[in-house]
């Protein structure tokens, strides 16, 4: 456990961030390494698959992870007023809402499960091997809501290394049985999946083992799931629920966008699979800062240091501007290379596409910097209205773009539509973060 009320704010978040950083490194290590497995044994036919859903994947995904780290600001909270009590309770009842949350996540998607694909525009040449890949990669949503759960709650109370540490072995187990199941088994789109899955399952079990063992303020067990006072559960659905809404709204607005995508050419949708794995490699470390600073936020709020906050959201958003700078020149230099090695290979048309988004967007990446840590700031410090707010801006955004600009632009309107919401985005998280401080300082 870690106390983020006392410290320099740079170096407490600078080493907070570090392990999450390192963490989401290899989430994408296994990422890249599952678009390399698939088209070296399959071709582009399995990449254009897994990425003609995997918006959708990312969807619940991002709705299990926004609930899960907005339940951990709440944790964060407690242990930041020194409150274990509270606390322990928090993680158990977290725990019970995030399973229960991805049950009914899966209910729903396999109720709707081949209107979905035909809302996605799957291509008919991938849609068998499609339809494999998600089906079983939804499945696997339970556990990773338990076991996003269960690291949301460890950063809460300053342990960001033991995430890190189940993160590294599910990527390495990920990869290995990738190639034991695309490779040596031929299972194809649905061997990823299934490798995807496997390694979930073992980390988040291994995960839990963990935490019971070392953490006594944390442990819990089946009895201990059953939520005790209504009022934690309204705290941590109202936390949890703008995090997840949040977040997911941010991929709905994707999916929308991937819908309009694949009308547009099997190149095109291995251009943007691939486009888009680099730029979850560039934003890496918003996204981390962002994390960070949710954490960062709910311990000094709790703790009343609304003076660390202002001094932490500052030099974190210095950081993430000087990033920016470094990714645009990325964009307009080796971009091409990187490109052809994601993709193995080197057509013309997939390569063009994908550098164009690429030299576009990253021009852009210092408004993302100020929303990823403005956004997560306010959550950590209880507003979770403006966060959604600018969250719902940009999915209707990239909603008007699919529908209206898409079609007439073709891809220049898939390329464009990212900065022209990050712009809007920006406006109410900037009104609120003035708002917040000047409230708190009254």
């Amino acid at each position: 456990m870690k106390d983020l009320t006392k410290g320099k704010p740079l170096r407490i978040i600078c080493l907070f961030s570090l392990p999450i950083l390192l963490g989401r490194l290899f989430n994408l290590a296994y990422s890249l390494a599952d678009m390399k497995i698939l088209g070296y044994f399959l071709g582009k036919d399995a990449i254009a698959a897994a990425g003609s859903v995997s918006s959708l994947y990312d969807l619940t995904n991002s709705f299990i992870i926004g609930l899960t780290n907005g339940f951990g600001v709440i944790t964060a909270m407690h242990y930041g007023s020194g409150n274990m009590a509270k606390t322990k309770r928090s993680v158990s009842t977290s725990v019970f809402l995030a399973l229960t949350c991805a049950v009914l996540i899966i209910v729903i998607c396999f109720s709707l499960f081949d209107p979905i694909l035909n809302i996605l525009n799957v291509p008919s040449t991938v849609r068998s091997g499609a339809s494999d890949y998600i089906g079983i990669m939804l499945t696997g949503l339970i556990f990773a809501a338990f076991y996003n759960c269960l690291a949301a709650s460890l950063r809460a109370v300053g342990d960001a290394y033991t995430p890190l540490i189940f993160l590294i072995l599910s990527t390495v187990l990920n990869i290995v049985l990738d190639i034991f199941f695309v490779g040596n088994l031929a299972l194809g789109t649905k061997g990823a999946a299934m490798a995807t899955v496997a390694s979930q399952i073992i980390c988040s079990v291994l995960c839990y083992i963990y935490t019971y063992i070392r953490y006594k303020e944390l442990r819990f067990g089946i009895k201990d799931l059953i939520p005790s006072e209504k009022t934690g559960i309204r705290t941590l659905l109202s936390s949890g629920m703008s995090m997840a809404l949040m977040s997911s709204m941010v991929a709905f607005g994707t999916l929308s966008l991937q819908s309009a995508i694949n009308s547009l050419g099997d190149n095109i949708v291995v251009a943007h699979a691939a486009t888009r794995k680099l730029s979850g490699i560039y934003m890496l470390p918003f996204g981390v800062f962002g994390t960070a600073m949710a954490t960062y936020s709910g311990q000094n709020y709790g703790a009343g240091r609304i003076d660390r906050i202002k001094e932490g959201i500052k030099v974190t958003v210095l950081i993430s501007c000087i990033y920016s700078a470094l990714c645009v020149l990325v964009s307009y230099t080796i971009c091409p290379k990187i490109i052809e090695a994601l993709t193995s290979t080197s057509e013309p048309e997939i390569i063009l596409n994908a550098v164009n988004y690429q030299k576009f967007d990253t021009l852009f990446y210092f408004v993302t910097a100020y929303i990823c840590v403005y956004r997560n700031a306010l959550q950590g410090m209880g507003e979770h209205r403006l966060p959604v707010i600018s969250s719902f801006a940009e999915l209707l955004g990239k909603l008007l773009i699919a529908v209206f600009l898409t079609p007439v632009l073709k891809y220049t309107g898939i390329i464009i539509a990212e900065p022209a919401v990050w712009i809007i985005m920006i406006i109410p998280l900037i009104y609120g973060m003035h708002k917040k401080m000047k409230e708190e300082t009254i």
